[in-house]
């Protein structure tokens, strides 16, 4: 028979959940990017958020595409910032504890691997659709669309399939432990809300960019309000750590 598993308190404080937290908030960058590349855009016409689609701000050559006059000057910025934005994730689903994900860095909270599956599984698999999010959008970024290439198109489907899901699951596990929990809760719902509207219609809708920012603006945004309570309650922890350390020192003189 094998030992029962033992309840411990994640280590919120360490080098390892800081970076993971700040890796994820790292996403917040794309919306400086997309507005810098916008500003350049040489098209015949200008770039209209609610009826251009994100995909043709990073299309390499000017001209038709999909019937799209596009022309992105800035296309190196807006694939990198994609990319970035997809290792952001990618780091963060890997440096990121599932145990201090069960309890949103509360101080003096214990995991019990055994005792609370259901949490552990839930953060584990918040981190396995992180990472796949992440991949996706990094997808997107090495793979433009106009470059004749698959990928891009099932990077954007990882991006906001997996990219959803993670946010429900971490919305629902949070409900309980920050006011923020119903915040990615519902950027988790409206993503999907938006991206089964998008399947059901083909984005044969008057402002397919608007739907389209639907599907993508609330995972950018969920899974940086996420790493914003994470990096906030860790540095909190951090310092507490070291006024402590700090205090025990005086005591000893």
């Amino acid at each position: 028979m094998s030992a029962p598993a033992v309840a411990f308190i994640p280590d919120t404080t360490s080098a390892r959940q800081y970076f993971g937290a700040w890796s994820v908030l790292s996403v917040l960058q794309y919306f400086a990017a997309e507005t810098a590349v916008i500003g350049a855009w040489a098209g015949p016409r200008p770039y209209d958020r609610r009826t251009g689609y994100i995909s043709d701000l990073g299309a390499v050559q000017c001209g038709i595409y999909d019937g799209r006059d596009v022309c992105s000057p800035l296309h190196l910025l807006m694939n990198a910032s994609f990319v970035v934005q997809g290792l952001g994730m990618l780091l963060g689903a890997m440096l990121l504890g599932s145990g201090l994900l069960c309890v949103a860095a509360r101080p003096g909270a214990r995991v019990h691997p055994g005792r609370y599956r259901k949490p552990w599984l839930a953060a584990l698999w918040f981190r396995v659709l992180t990472g796949t999010a992440g991949a996706g959008t990094m997808m997107v970024g090495l793979f433009p669309e106009d470059a004749g290439s698959q990928w891009h198109f099932a990077g954007a489907l990882m991006y906001f399939i997996a990219g959803s899901a993670a946010l429900l699951l971490l919305g629902v596990l949070w409900l309980n432990q920050t006011p923020l929990g119903w915040f990615i809760l519902v950027c988790g719902l409206a993503s999907l809300a938006a991206l089964v509207t998008g399947g059901l219609t083909h984005m044969d809708v008057p402002e397919p960019g608007t739907l389209e920012r639907l599907m993508g603006y609330p995972v950018t945004v969920g899974v940086a309000a996420a790493g914003l309570v994470i990096a906030q309650r860790v540095h909190r922890h951090r310092k507490q750590r070291r006024a402590q350390a700090a205090a025990d020192v005086r005591t000893q003189y």
